[in-house]
């Protein structure tokens, strides 16, 4: 007997949109409950740059995912990827993940670029699954002193 993994149930309930200033309560407190990368202030900046999107993904009404990326040129930059910890290992961040490399792709954008902390194995893990190659390091990055690695998708375009 297989297991019905939480994403199929959820299946039909499930929409990603692109989150709007009037969310920056959102936005901070689903990070404040997880990577607590952003102030108030860095999370309204982020609404605020050029090229910058930052998407949601939302079952009914909460929003249990999200994502910020910047494109630049020919590649996006994924700025912050987070799902509720409530919500993972449970296929949202798998399907939050493809909607942006599908979107990617038909933007005919040529790669997605990431940092992750070296201490994340969970995230690089991940990612990994994605086919994010590793293309270096930036040593003491963050805050609390790891390393910050620098991964890399390339995309299909059409």
């Amino acid at each position: 007997m297989t297991l019905i993994p939480n994403f199929f149930i959820y299946y039909k309930m499930i929409s990603i949109k692109q989150i709007n200033k009037k969310d920056i309560d959102i936005c901070y407190e689903l990070d404040s409950k997880t990577l607590s990368l952003w102030t108030k202030k860095q999370w309204a900046n982020e609404f605020k740059k050029k090229d910058t999107k930052i998407i949601g993904l939302i079952i009914v009404n909460l929003v249990i995912g999200i994502c910020v990326f910047q494109i630049v040129l020919d590649e996006a930059q994924i700025n912050y990827f987070v799902v509720n910890p409530k919500f993972r290992r449970r296929g949202f961040g798998s399907y939050l993940m493809r909607y942006l490399i599908k979107q990617c792709e038909k933007s005919n954008l040529k790669k997605l670029i990431l940092e992750v902390s070296n201490n994340n194995f969970t995230a690089e893990k991940f990612y990994n699954r994605f086919n994010f190659f590793t293309v270096g390091i930036r040593k003491n990055y963050y805050k609390d002193g790891s390393d910050a690695i620098l991964k890399e998708k390339n995309l299909t375009t059409k």
